[in-house]
């Protein structure tokens, strides 16, 4: 018997229906960080089972325990239920873009015309209400002869495990989150790529060294040099990074993608 694919994301509605609570209710949560769902192209919402499974327990909280939202955050982190989500990440590159555009003595307007983004876009990243994809960041570390890692905010030291909850995750544009998987070595680079439906890196980009791909769950589709490929669970696949290359999340379900960059440049 074939095993069963991952389930489709599910939209708000249908997930204050399982929850038991209003829509209102959940995007409540989501602005204290209870939640991180996914968004499509088109800004919806899109919920995975760990959602509805976390959303269920902070109801339960609400509900039988009488607490309320700030408090089932806290709770629940305490837990180790909810992590930092795409708002801290995307602070954290928000300044960091910002720090180094003033330590060039730069304004926005030329660094701007220099990766080919608008002043305003620039701005937004820099105050964290947006946050770029990987050709963008990979265009903008080129810019300031940096590397996407530096984003990550990966100095301080890890041992030889890194647990889930200790990961480097960065927000790369929406429905993209690269988790960094090991960090302070000078060889290998590598990530979980969590990849939303119709998400992608954007525009086609290249920098130094070279890329393993090995496909978790879902499929992507990747242009290497406009030749498309697309892969699915098991399929790995190797390129030069140098090489013009893009990527896409065509299904309908969200990817997984074990990532390897070396040397560690990206």
């Amino acid at each position: 018997m074939k095993p069963a694919g991952p389930k489709p994301y599910l939209k708000i509605g249908d997930v204050a229906r399982l929850v038991g609570v209003s829509p209102s209710v959940i995007r409540s949560w989501e602005r204290l960080g209870l939640t991180r769902p996914q968004r499509s192209l088109s800004k919806y919402r899109l919920y995975a089972a760990e959602d509805v499974k976390l959303l269920k327990r902070a109801r339960f909280l609400r509900k039988v325990r009488g607490l309320n939202a700030p408090a089932i955050v806290q709770l629940l982190k305490r837990e180790g239920l909810v992590r930092p989500g795409p708002s801290d990440s995307r602070s954290a590159v928000g300044v960091h873009l910002r720090a180094l555009r003033l330590r060039r003595g730069l304004s926005l307007a030329p660094v701007a015309k220099a990766v080919g983004i608008s002043v305003g876009f620039l701005s937004a990243l820099e105050r964290s209400q947006m946050s770029a994809s990987v050709s963008t960041l990979r265009k903008l570390a080129r810019f300031y002869k940096t590397n996407i890692l530096d984003f990550f905010d990966a100095t301080e030291s890890n041992g030889r495990v890194v647990s889930p909850k200790k990961r480097k995750i960065l927000e790369a544009g929406p429905g993209v989150r690269m988790e960094l998987l090991a960090w302070g070595n000078t060889v290998m680079e590598p990530h979980l790529f969590r990849i939303a439906p119709k998400a992608g890196s954007g525009e086609s980009y290249t920098h130094e060294g070279e890329e393993f791909l090995y496909v978790l769950r879902g499929e992507l589709k990747i242009s290497v040099q406009d030749e498309d490929y697309r892969l699915k669970p098991g399929d790995s696949f190797y390129f030069e990074s140098a090489t013009p290359h893009r990527w896409l999340n065509p299904g309908r379900s969200e990817t997984w993608v074990l990532w390897v960059n070396t040397p560690p440049t990206f």
